[in-house]
């Protein structure tokens, strides 16, 4: 799952930070929750401790809900994917940001994995390879990116045939700027009920380690409101038209302002497609990653086990431990192998 931070600067230089991807999330794997405790100890994550529950808009009522207060949310400081970042500069972990890979490639009489970018550049050989994207063996990776899936079917072909054209539930955020808070709002983060536009809202400026000097909500369409735009529009899987985006962005705020919990007028506001935001299957639930073990290959991701940040989380854990089974007893030998 993407985690993703949009930083935002006024013309009056306040800096606005949105988490327009994953909000939060939340732990309830033991071992999962020790990695995320490390997180905190570093200073990567902390816990959101606000008040949380749902909004019915039937009733016009919030609704407080025992098991909603009381679950721990976590989010990344200052952002989401400060974790993610974090993690890229532990020791030994040599990054290349700003790089697709355009081909995975199988050299069988090296038993190497051999990456080319997307414009043709070589990346390197590698003795083993854990992938993320759930687009690797997918037909739409030709319609979104002019080119073919990087990975040939017949390569992997257990792992190709489990990845090919996942479901997925599309999202959109509306991020928002207010110079005032919103009084009316008893809640920091809760769902909507009964909207066929609105899905959930979280305050982002309430977060530990986020700018006070404004109010930011981020909205979260419902999927069928979602779906319904990308068919009208037929965008696919690819980003939206700014005309599209505007429409969505005033549609949205239109859904929230009729709830009556929103009367000011916001100086910021713009909407992002989270394409792909919510696996709709959950392919290894069980082996919580793919494997092949022949070509030291791995794949991981929410699409694996849950459409969550845990479900992310557990599923990286099982490829890890995957990769480091067999590469240990080189790595004693000092062979030198790159992964």
């Amino acid at each position: 799952m993407r985690v993703i931070l949009n930083r935002e600067t006024t013309e009056d230089g306040k800096n606005l930070l949105f988490d327009h991807g994953a909000p939060y999330f939340s732990v309830t794997n033991p071992a999962v929750l020790d990695v995320v405790h490390e997180w905190e100890s570093r200073g990567l994550a902390a816990e959101w401790k606000e008040r949380f529950g749902s909004y019915d808009c039937f009733s016009n009522k919030f609704i407080d809900h025992d098991e909603e207060s009381s679950r721990r949310r976590f989010v990344g400081i200052p952002g989401m994917n400060s974790i993610c970042k974090g993690l890229c500069n532990d020791p030994g972990i040599e990054n290349k940001f700003g790089v697709g890979v355009g081909k995975l490639e199988w050299m069988a009489d090296q038993n190497l994995w051999s990456l080319i970018s997307l414009d043709g550049q070589f990346l390197g050989n590698f003795g083993g390879l854990i992938a993320t994207d759930k687009l690797l063996a997918a037909s739409g990776f030709a319609h979104l990116k002019g080119v073919p899936p990087p990975i040939d079917m017949n390569v992997a072909p257990q792992i190709a045939s489990r990845m090919k054209d996942l479901p997925a539930r599309p999202c959109f955020a509306l991020m928002l700027a207010f110079a005032e808070p919103l009084q009316s709002i008893p809640m920091k983060g809760f769902s909507f009920i009964n909207s066929e536009i609105l899905r959930s809202a979280s305050c982002d400026s309430s977060k530990p380690g986020r700018p006070s000097s404004s109010e930011c909500w981020v909205l979260y369409s419902t999927a069928e409101y979602a779906k319904k735009v990308i068919d009208e529009c037929d965008a696919g899987l690819k980003k939206p038209s700014i005309a599209t985006l505007t429409r969505v962005a005033e549609e949205l705020l239109q859904a929230f302002r009729s709830t009556g919990l929103c009367t000011s007028q916001p100086y910021f506001m713009r909407a992002h497609r989270w394409g792909s935001a919510f696996p709709a299957v959950s392919i290894a639930k069980e082996e919580k990653c793919l494997w092949d073990a022949s070509k030291r290959m791995g794949v991981c991701g929410d699409f694996c086990v849950s459409p969550s940040v845990e479900g992310a989380i557990e599923s990286g854990l099982a490829a890890a431990l995957k990769l480091i089974e067999m590469f240990v007893p080189h790595n004693n030998q000092n062979t030198g192998t790159k992964l």
